[in-house]
């Protein structure tokens, strides 16, 4: 295996401009005129990365193709930045037009009582499989990861969302949320907010993976 990298170290190379580091890897979307020039990028990254020793994730829809770069353990290596520079190359030769901005992936942060395992429960019900000492995954890579939280407050529940963005857009989306009758209850500058719902229900977004990680 590659030795790992940061998300600036990936942003570095040459080639991966249409790329933003979130949960997850490394992610692009590029907007097509029908599911049948997608279909046709879909068979050009095929043949792009066939020599690699592994490929992207790929979620092809009837006007747009989102790729993953799939790192074990969603730690970037320079395989991610061979994928990363042989699809873009491919999406060129199509004049496949990126649209970093509608990237994003959701993360549901679970609160549990200290000493109380309810990963099983939860991996049980969803299908998923563990991942680290925490986590849990959709085994098919379709799925929100789950992350499991000690929380010391007995009888309520502190479950929120986590939702990785490119940095350039997170503090719109924050403006828009708060806009919308939500309201800011912490942040760290230029890293991650905190929001909550009318309601009361919290939703961090988070731009640090595309900086720092």
């Amino acid at each position: 295996m590659s030795e790992s990298m940061t998300a600036r170290d990936f942003h570095a190379h040459s080639g991966v401009g249409a790329w933003r580091v979130l949960f997850t890897g490394a992610h692009a979307h590029w907007r097509t005129d029908s599911l049948t020039q997608g279909g046709a990028f879909v068979a050009a990254i095929a043949d792009a990365v066939a020599d690699l020793d592994r490929a992207p994730d790929i979620d092809l829809r009837p006007r747009s193709v989102v790729v993953r770069t799939s790192a074990p353990e969603f730690a970037l290596d320079e395989v991610d930045v061979e994928i990363a520079q042989r699809v873009s190359a491919a999406a060129a030769a199509l004049g496949l037009t990126s649209d970093p901005s509608a990237l994003k992936v959701i993360n549901i942060n679970v609160a549990r009582t200290p000493g109380t395992d309810v990963r099983p429960f939860w991996s049980a019900a969803l299908g998923y499989d563990d991942l680290w000492d925490s986590d849990a995954v959709d085994p098919s890579g379709r799925g929100p990861q789950l992350a499991f939280n000690d929380i010391d407050r007995p009888g309520r529940g502190r479950t929120h969302i986590d939702v990785s963005v490119p940095a350039e857009v997170g503090a719109a989306i924050v403006e828009r949320a708060v806009a919308a009758g939500g309201r800011l209850v912490d942040e760290r500058p230029g890293l991650w907010w905190t929001l909550a719902s009318p309601e009361n229900h919290g939703v961090d977004i988070a731009i640090w993976p595309d900086l720092t990680s």
